[in-house]
């Protein structure tokens, strides 16, 4: 007698979802798969020989050529990056060469600039401050203070707010002296940039203008200072007759 057959069990979702992802691959389909590997596999040792082949199968002629291209292209190189640092030194040693002269000629300017009386000036020096009876100082006292304090060394000299340069002159009368045309008043105070006690030294030298007014029964106070301004500037006419020569030629 014949057992009954049981009855199959109902599929759930998830045995559904398997049976439709599991791979059925008929046996065509496999022997495609090997065929492609294979001629993969054929593709890439075929890649590979060809560049190893790409040089051993030249000529020692091509070889000997492609060496010398490589040499020359490297020397190439070379030189254009020694081109190249050459011209960046010569840019940074002009871009120096540049700042130099420029620092320079400021520093000219300023140097002229003070002797002129151009501009202002600071620095040690003394203060002269001289007084006579009855104001009586003469102009040539004056002018010898001057010229004992330029042979002194001073750089800059100042004379009641005026700025004495080399153009300056003195004139009047005794009690009435002129500097540049400007009537000056007692007491008269110098102001003179330069080495201190050199300055000082020069000034109290016998016979001088210190001493001529002390004689005189005036009084000459001479002070050392470590640091001194002046303000007072000249503004100087152009010339009229004389220029500059040109540098030589060669």
């Amino acid at each position: 007698m014949t057992e009954p057959t049981p009855p199959a069990r109902p599929s759930t979702g998830w045995a559904t979802l398997r049976t439709a992802l599991r791979f059925r691959a008929s046996r065509g389909q496999i022997l495609a798969g090997l065929l492609c590997a294979a001629l993969g596999f054929a593709l890439v040792v075929q890649v590979r020989q060809n560049n190893e082949a790409s040089l051993s199968g030249l000529s020692q002629a091509d070889l000997v050529r492609i060496l010398d291209e490589t040499t020359s292209r490297g020397d190439a190189l070379a030189t254009e990056v020694n081109d190249l640092r050459g011209e960046r030194d010569e840019l940074m040693s002009g871009s120096d060469k540049r700042q130099a002269a420029l620092d320079a000629l400021r520093r000219s300017a300023e140097t002229q600039g003070i002797l002129t009386g151009r501009l202002p000036a600071e620095g040690p020096g003394v203060i002269a401050t001289l007084t006579e009876p009855n104001g009586q100082i003469k102009p040539v006292t004056m002018l010898n203070m001057l010229e004992e304090l330029r042979n002194a060394g001073a750089e800059a000299i100042d004379l009641n707010g005026h700025r004495i340069t080399a153009s300056s002159a003195f004139a009047g009368i005794p009690g009435a002296v002129t500097l540049d045309g400007v009537v000056l008043t007692a007491p008269f105070t110098w102001t003179a940039i330069g080495d201190p006690d050199t300055i000082a030294t020069a000034l109290q030298i016998p016979g001088g203008a210190l001493a001529a007014v002390r004689g005189n029964g005036g009084e000459g106070d001479l002070q050392r200072r470590t640091k001194l301004e002046i303000r007072s500037v000249r503004t100087l006419p152009d010339p009229q007759f004389a220029t500059p020569v040109p540098p030589a030629a060669g």
